[in-house]
């Protein structure tokens, strides 16, 4: 507490009063949102009124589990389910003296049926929900003056407007000669793919973008060659300065040593120079000069011999290469700014035509409400007649700009307090834990919890609670941490950070799998053949990169076996942690092929995880015949588990013009029991399909597919 040790009792005491404001930073098991919960237990117990407490969260799903938390606790601690000394030791645990819960266990006991029969309920929001709430008030004139459609539907999913938006991009972008050129320029530097990257991560990024540009700080972001070397002023291009003295006299000096030398690599790198004297352009000049005297990892060359002018030519060059760089970086950002710009034109008027706001509309629209000098007042007055008490979790995936929206209401409480309509202000808690920050790609950023939390101590009078304590982790999982982000704060200034201890006792272990080993690199150099076409339907790809993860998967693997095998652990009691979630993919695969029980957490829908998209695939074979690539799918999918090869056999035995579905049905001798599987069960299902309702049907491909298995684990 404030810097200070204290007994777990006093920690949890302070911080669940409810009277209190506090900012707690507490690690993963500490608690958090334990301590949350009851402190809505305890404010109700207080006489809060349950629409007068606004608990925020992050995630729809998050939402959804505190209120269940809260609703199973109530149901819990009612009379019918709890004894008074039950009631007295969980009232206790929350912070409560003795004589405290023995006076408040017999309204506990009641608290359940007493919400039940207000019919109001304990506000748990997202933020972008309360900031709909707070929109819904807005006056009109408001979402004029922000460009946005008074009669709106809310759009979470802002990707589903992405074809839409990239083809009103497209003919602006035609329309507009200089617009045009621009993404010409990008399209040639960096190939389409990448311009499309670039431009959805502007759009996805646009509120930032916008606010930046409106105040004139994306402009000038990457500045010219000429802003940082004065040398470049007044040029198009820093390689013109190949021509300025004595740098062009040193040239033609080197150019004729080189080619007096007799040497191969002298003689070619003489070649190259006399053909950068030649040029015409600046820029085709630099480039021969550069691949004269560098090679192609940008290293000087060698085996060039000894003058006295070498290696002041390639420092210059080096210089040169570098202010082409920068002036090049400049180019392209003042190319991809005009772009964004009309692009989130097009996103605003987009969404206007089709009458729907994003969640930045939405916290947009909340800013202003709470920023706007007429409209603040009357917003700040009706939240403080209203919310009593605001609890957040997860504090450390805020955004600046959430974080500002609840500045601009809770600020008004700072020093003298008070707030718009002259009352006391709420109890503010916030929770989370910096390390856990997950939300980058929304703009979260835990520098905003270290302000939290000094509005906190500052401008409420709050306290600063700080739990490094798990009550979840075995101990070698914890020192595991301890060492990782000790490191971290070594050597890249992360933290601060404390040493966390933990409440478990549990026997557990970090294995850390020794890496494969990979041949040098000049053996594979060495071992490398040039490049030929394949036949894509014939040949399967071969990449040595692809054979050393799967030796790193089946490493994996076999360290599961022996934990399960040695030492007696469930398949539940194991996890496999990787880099990259494509490594986890081939750890999968691996484990499946071993039948050892597994989960891989996807952050998918049912409909998109991967068995039901094999389903749908059978579907479409079994609807259309003759589409090859749905049989490929199904085929190779777990549901039927044919292999590339067996895929490979069908392409080459299928005559041209006839369906792979037809051959495999037809085929007397097949070259795997799986293909010989996978014919008996497509035989069925296409037989079975004219004449069984699509449920039954559905029933039927899961069941003898075996896919209920796999269905339930994603579920």
């Amino acid at each position: 507490i404030g810097g200070r040790s204290v007994p777990r009792e006093q920690f949890y005491a302070l911080a669940c009063d409810p009277a209190r404001s506090v900012a707690v930073e507490a690690c993963a098991g500490a608690g958090k949102t334990w301590m949350l919960v009851s402190r809505i237990v305890r404010a109700l117990l207080a006489g809060a009124e349950p629409q007068h407490i606004l608990a925020i969260t992050f995630t729809r799903k998050a939402a959804g589990e505190m209120r269940e938390r809260l609703e199973e606790w109530l149901t819990a601690f009612s009379n019918a389910h709890s004894t008074h000394e039950e009631r007295v030791q969980q009232l206790a645990l929350r912070g409560l003296t003795q004589a405290e819960a023995q006076a408040l266990a017999p309204a506990l006991g009641g608290l359940h049926e007493q919400l039940l029969r207000s019919g109001r309920s304990v506000e748990v929001r997202t933020f972008h929900g309360w900031f709909a709430q707070l929109a819904a008030h807005a006056p009109l004139g408001l979402f004029d003056r922000l460009g946005l459609p008074a009669d709106y539907e809310p759009l979470e999913d802002i990707t589903v407007l992405r074809d839409a938006l990239l083809r009103r991009l497209h003919r602006v972008v035609r329309a507009q000669p200089a617009l045009l050129a621009d993404y010409r320029m990008l399209v040639q530097r960096h190939r389409r793919s990448m311009l499309a990257d670039w431009l959805t991560a502007a759009w996805l990024r646009g509120p930032e973008l916008a606010r930046a540009d409106a105040a004139g700080k994306a402009a000038d972001a990457v500045p010219s060659a000429a802003a940082v070397w004065p040398a470049c002023a007044g040029l198009m291009d820093p390689a013109e300065l190949l021509r300025r003295e004595p740098l062009a006299s040193d040239l033609r000096t080197l150019t004729a040593a080189l080619a007096e030398r007799g040497m191969v690599r002298a003689t070619e790198a003489a070649d190259k120079l006399q053909a950068s004297l030649e040029a015409a352009d600046a820029g085709p000049a630099f480039d021969w000069a550069w691949q004269a005297l560098f090679n192609k990892d940008d290293e000087p060359r060698r085996q060039l011999g000894k003058h006295p002018l070498l290696q002041p030519v390639q420092d210059a060059l080096q210089d040169i290469h570098r202010m082409r760089t920068q002036q090049i970086a400049h180019q392209d950002h003042g190319a991809m700014l005009r772009l964004s710009r009309v692009l989130l034109q097009e996103y605003a008027a987009l969404k206007r035509q089709r009458g729907l706001v994003d969640m930045a509309d939405l916290e947009r629209v909340a800013e202003a409400l709470l920023g706007d000098t007429e409209l603040a007042g009357w917003v700040q007055e009706r939240l403080d007649q209203r919310v009593r008490h605001v609890l957040i979790d997860e504090f450390q995936d805020t955004s600046p700009l959430q974080w500002q929206v609840l500045h601009g209401w809770l600020g008004a409480y700072a020093g003298a307090g008070g707030g718009a309509s002259g009352q006391r202000p709420p109890a503010v808690f916030v929770v989370g834990d910096p390390k856990q920050s997950i939300y980058r790609f929304r703009n979260a950023d835990p520098r905003v919890f270290a302000a939290a939390q000094a509005f906190v101590l500052e401008g409420l009078q709050g306290t600063l609670l700080q739990c490094d304590h798990t009550r979840r982790n075995a101990p070698q999982v914890i020192a595991a941490l301890n060492v990782v982000f000790e490191d971290a704060q070594q050597a890249d200034g992360w933290g601060p950070f404390r040493a966390h201890s933990t409440e478990s006792v549990a026997a557990g272990r970090v294995c850390g799998l020794p890496g494969v080993p990979r041949p040098p690199r000049e053996a594979r150099q060495a071992g490398a053949v040039d490049p030929v076409w394949r036949d894509s339907l014939t040949q399967a790809r071969d990449e040595p990169e692809l054979h050393l993860r799967d030796l790193e998967a089946t490493q994996a693997v076999d360290a599961v076996a022996e934990l399960m095998a040695v030492h007696g652990l469930a398949p539940g009691d194991v996890m496999v942690l990787a880099r990259k979630r494509a490594m986890l993919a081939r750890v999968a695969q691996a484990l499946a092929r071993r039948g050892i029980a597994h989960v891989v957490a996807e952050p998918l829908a049912l409909h998109e995880s991967p068995e039901s998209l094999d389903l749908v695939a059978v579907l479409d074979v079994l609807a259309s015949p003759g589409h090859d690539l749905a049989l490929a799918r199904a085929l190779r999918s777990p549901l039927l588990g044919a292999s590339d090869a067996d895929l490979l056999w069908l392409a080459q035995t299928t005559p041209r013009g006839q369906g792979w579905l037809a051959t495999l049905l037809a085929a007397a001798d097949l070259p795997s029991p799986a293909l010989a599987r996978a014919q008996g069960l497509l035989a069925a299902w296409v037989q079975a399909a004219p004449h069984l309702p699509p449920h039954d049907l559905l029933d039927r491909i899961v069941h003898e597919g075996e896919l209920m298995p796999r269905l339930a684990a994603t579920v």
